[in-house]
């Protein structure tokens, strides 16, 4: 089987997208050899291919200019509808490939050979205030009818998957579930010549409670500085909690910036935000928290979590949308709207060390369901079911 799999975030380590396919095209070559796999990659910015796996020298990288190298419109959301809507087909027609995958929600509308689309969420269906203004709302409306044709599509979690039924209208039969894995650099495994250079990089504290992620409305940041609202007198001052990733900048309307939330219900003195942190300090970030705090209200499998326990820290977190699939008895999950019983569950972990023990072994049995080679293979095998060979 000749494949040609979308390339449009591979030079995008740090979003989930990016993850995925670089995870993905890193094995599929050694896990299916008897097929053949393209990537094309869209003639935008330079990037050096060979920053990736030493192994994708089996692929080839489809950088075809009679192709891509005239496309230049004068706006990036331009180029990627065009990309994905024209050069893609074109593409997989020129290569004579049997099955093109597009593994974000963006495939073709129309293509010579059966599509498959991996969805990781739907959120903009699901929450109001992820629709954006009308061109957003157009491109969501593209992308949902051209996934409404697709073949086959892929997601992460079972409740993607129930989402994806109910707001795309498609049969539960032509979706499939195929979890992700974190990446296998995260281990418990500790270097302490990192750890220090981390703490002291991001001015940690010796002992703390971790939050990493975005902080856009679904992520419920606010539950988590209420947690401190409770538990800063047991906890706040030996376990701080320390608040990572790309602050924006102020409120707008959307975005709230979470310094303001916490001076406003008065926990600035036990919260501490380091901004973003490069994707080489997040190991010895999650290894030296004593708990990683996980209020989300939906995600589309929740990668932070999952990283988390296979450093063996525990999830406090909540019991929404895929959490509880992808945390299991690993951690302690209430309702993401009780920031009072998130609180309890945070203080029992923090203050009761043969608790913290027993879910930090937990923690690593739960990571080691999941793997990137599993999900390779399950991949495989859904192409396969839709290319008979």
């Amino acid at each position: 089987m000749r494949i040609l799999i979308s390339g449009w975030f591979i030079d995008r380590p740090n979003t989930g997208s990016g993850q995925y396919v670089r995870q993905l095209v890193a094995r599929l070559p050694v896990i299916a050899p008897q097929h053949e796999c393209h990537l094309i990659v869209p003639h935008r910015r330079s990037f050096n291919v060979i920053d990736l796996p030493a192994n994708l020298q089996s692929f080839d990288f489809a950088q075809d200019k009679s192709l891509i190298s005239n496309v230049q419109p004068p706006a990036s959301n331009f180029r990627k509808l065009l990309f994905e809507q024209s050069i893609i087909p074109r593409a997989a027609g020129a290569l004579r490939a049997d099955l093109i995958h597009v593994p974000y929600w963006a495939p073709p509308l129309r293509a010579s050979v059966p599509i498959v689309v991996t969805i990781h969420d739907v959120i903009p269906l699901v929450l109001k205030e992820y629709r954006s203004g009308p061109l957003g709302r157009l491109y969501t409306g593209l992308v949902t009818a051209a996934a409404r044709g697709a073949a086959l599509i892929l997601t992460d979690s079972e409740a993607s998957k129930r989402d994806i039924v109910q707001h795309l209208g498609v049969p539960e039969s032509r979706v499939r579930t195929i979890y992700l894995a974190a990446d296998p650099k995260f281990t418990p495994r500790r270097d302490p010549v990192d750890r220090a250079a981390v703490r002291r990089k991001y001015d940690l504290p010796d002992n703390y409670v971790l939050y990493l992620g975005g902080f856009d409305p679904r992520k419920n940041v606010e539950a988590a500085l209420q947690v401190y609202t409770w538990g800063q007198d047991a906890i706040g001052r030996s376990h701080p909690l320390v608040i990572a990733g790309r602050l924006p900048e102020g409120s707008d309307g959307f975005f709230t910036d979470p310094r303001e939330v916490a001076k406003r219900i008065e926990v600035e003195d036990v919260v501490q935000f380091i901004g973003e942190v490069d994707e080489e300090d997040k190991v010895a970030l999650y290894q030296g928290a004593t708990a990683f705090l996980y209020p989300s209200r939906r995600e589309g499998f929740g990668l932070p979590a999952l990283e988390a326990l296979a450093c063996g820290v525990p999830v406090i977190g909540s019991e929404a949308s895929s959490i509880p699939e992808i945390v299991g008895d690993a951690g302690m999950l209430v309702s993401p709207d009780d920031a009072r019983a998130m609180a309890g569950a945070l203080i029992a972990v923090v203050t009761e060390p043969p608790l913290r023990e027993a879910l930090s072994e937990r923690a690593l049995k739960q990571a080691a369901r999941f793997s990137w080679d599993k999900t390779a293979r399950e991949t495989v095998e859904a192409y396969e079911s839709i290319v008979k060979i």
